[in-house]
């Protein structure tokens, strides 16, 4: 195998999740997924939405680009609200959505000028952020029906998301067949495991970009949140967004989360990355690197509501974006518009524009290989 950090990729089957906007209470046990009709598409496509409770939590997915909907987790006193940002109605998502709580691939992130090459040959990608290639282009994986299996077993109840992209689909060389299974545990933590062989060799960087306020969706902005990131090191960028090469150290900047803060201690702080992404939208290096199994790299918490996610996964970077460019032209659910810092990711990841950086970790699947990742959500509210 041609990647060295797939080979230590395992994957796994168990998973959970917790509940989001003032909602009543519900039964802390699992039940079986609910089906329903969300909406249909311009060419008569019907999108269904999923719900899954277990172990106190409440996710709500779309067929429609995997979107998580709804996540909803209960505070310190046990009052429910959704903690993800989102719509109401499909067309919102097919017309305005900025990938929200969506499935994310060929290759999530950017890929400098929308092109690589592999073994000798030059791929044109799909190219729809300034000059790059964003998140596996103007139609990738966030835009894309997925055929959904639910399931209910003893490790959570959950769905099989399965999607093949064809040959030279944005740009991207060789048949993928995927495979997402989205488990709500008996412990409510959601986990998302990802899987996925080609026909050719090819570039996979699969994520999810589910924007999260744990305050509650509508709930004002996510400067308080407190963020803690295990890791040492970031990817700078140049004014497009795309890494220089460098790992650079955090020690003594705005991006030493190491001992976690307030998001908005330093976001304002006229550091030259941040005043090139108007906020944080960059790459951490996880200090523990690629891992055979998830491991704990992220933590964040509302101090307000008590709400705590822990992150654990096998990648070896994630992308912390603090919702910068949330100008106040879409409304959620609340009915309250989503301003600057309303909402941030945190998407476990490879590095951006791996495909054209050789000393990063490789991105590279090949004819029997599999690629694999995992990331699992754990809540609690104290």
């Amino acid at each position: 195998m041609d990647t060295s950090r797939r080979k230590v990729l395992a994957a796994a089957a168990a998973a959970g999740v917790m509940a989001a906007a003032p909602v009543t209470a519900y039964a802390s046990g699992g039940g079986r997924p609910v089906k329903e009709r969300f909406g249909t598409l311009a060419d008569g496509t019907a999108v269904h939405r999923w719900t899954l409770r277990n172990g106190g939590t409440r996710l709500k997915v779309l067929s429609y680009g995997g979107i998580v909907q709804s996540l909803e987790l209960p505070d310190r006193h046990g009052r429910y609200a959704n903690v993800s940002l989102g719509f109401d109605d499909l067309d919102a998502y097919v017309s305005s959505s900025p990938y929200f709580g969506a499935l994310i691939g060929r290759y999530g992130n950017r890929i400098a000028g929308g092109r690589f090459t592999l073994d000798g040959r030059e791929h044109r990608l799909s190219v729809n952020d300034g000059p790059n290639s964003l998140h596996g282009g103007a139609r990738g994986f966030d835009k894309r029906v997925w055929d959904v299996e639910p399931f209910t077993g003893r490790t959570g109840v959950g769905l099989v998301l399965r999607y093949v992209s064809a040959d030279g689909e944005m740009g991207y060389p060789g048949t993928l067949r995927v495979t997402v299974t989205y488990t709500l545990t008996p412990r409510g933590e959601w986990r998302v495991d990802y899987a996925a062989t080609t026909d050719r060799a090819t570039v996979v960087n699969l994520t999810n970009h589910t924007y999260y306020n744990l305050a509650g969706e509508g709930g004002g902005d996510i400067l308080g949140h407190e963020l803690r990131l295990a890791a040492s090191r970031y990817t700078p960028t140049d004014a497009t967004l795309i890494p220089t090469g460098e790992l650079a150290p955090v020690a003594g900047t705005p991006f030493d989360f190491r001992s976690g803060k307030p998001i908005g201690e330093d976001i304002r702080t006229a550091h030259p990355q941040l005043v090139l992404a108007q906020g944080y939208d960059h790459n951490w290096v996880l200090d523990k690197g690629a891992t055979a199994r998830p491991r704990p790299v992220a933590t964040l918490r509302d101090p307000g509501s008590g709400r705590t996610m822990t992150i654990a996964t096998t990648e070896p970077g994630v992308q912390f974006y603090s919702g910068n460019f949330l100008d106040g032209t879409l409304a959620g659910p609340s009915g309250r518009t989503y301003r600057q810092g309303d909402g941030l990711c945190l998407e476990t990841q490879a590095f951006p524009d791996s495909p054209n950086r050789p000393e990063f970790p490789s991105t590279v699947l090949r004819p029997g290989e599999t690629y694999r990742s995992t990331t699992v959500h754990r809540f609690r509210a104290h």
